[in-house]
């Protein structure tokens, strides 16, 4: 793990009200040392986006149950795209069919996790891959519209 503590949103978007899996993996990262930023349920993909680029984060985790993992996690990337703000790693997990995985990776979710996957895998997957990306990038999200 790098010297400087990697950075990490935990985020539910959408409506789906379940949020055990991301406040274990949160617990996970944050036992490890990475500093986790929980943001609660129901958030917008623009709320999201918004909080990685103000709290200068490294990486975004998203939990999805409710099947809407195709759209919300989409949705994530093009606007940190949009907010020029790509480096901002973006992985998840939840239920999510295999024949989802590839076009998921595709558009930019760098790894996803589904049921049976250890938090371990999670942990060692975050701390190898994600390097610490403060400063590189404008931490102005006013310009993000909350929808």
């Amino acid at each position: 793990m790098p010297t400087e503590p990697l950075r990490v949103v935990v985020a539910k978007p959408g409506l789906d009200g379940h949020d055990r899996g991301a406040k274990v993996i949160a617990r996970a990262l944050r036992d490890v040392g990475v500093e986790v930023i929980y943001t609660g349920l129901h958030q917008t993909p623009t709320q999201i986006v918004a909080t990685a680029i103000q709290e200068d984060a490294d990486g975004i985790g998203l939990s999805v149950l409710s099947g809407a993992h195709m759209t919300l996690f989409t949705e994530v990337v093009e606007l940190l795209r949009e907010a020029d703000a790509a480096d901002i790693i973006v992985f998840g997990g939840g239920i999510i069919p295999d024949a989802d995985i590839a076009p998921l990776l595709e558009r930019g979710v760098a790894a996803l996790f589904t049921p049976g996957t250890s938090t371990q895998e999670v942990v060692e997957w975050v701390t190898t891959k994600m390097r610490p990306q403060r400063g590189a990038r404008p931490t102005d999200a006013t310009s993000l519209t909350v929808g």
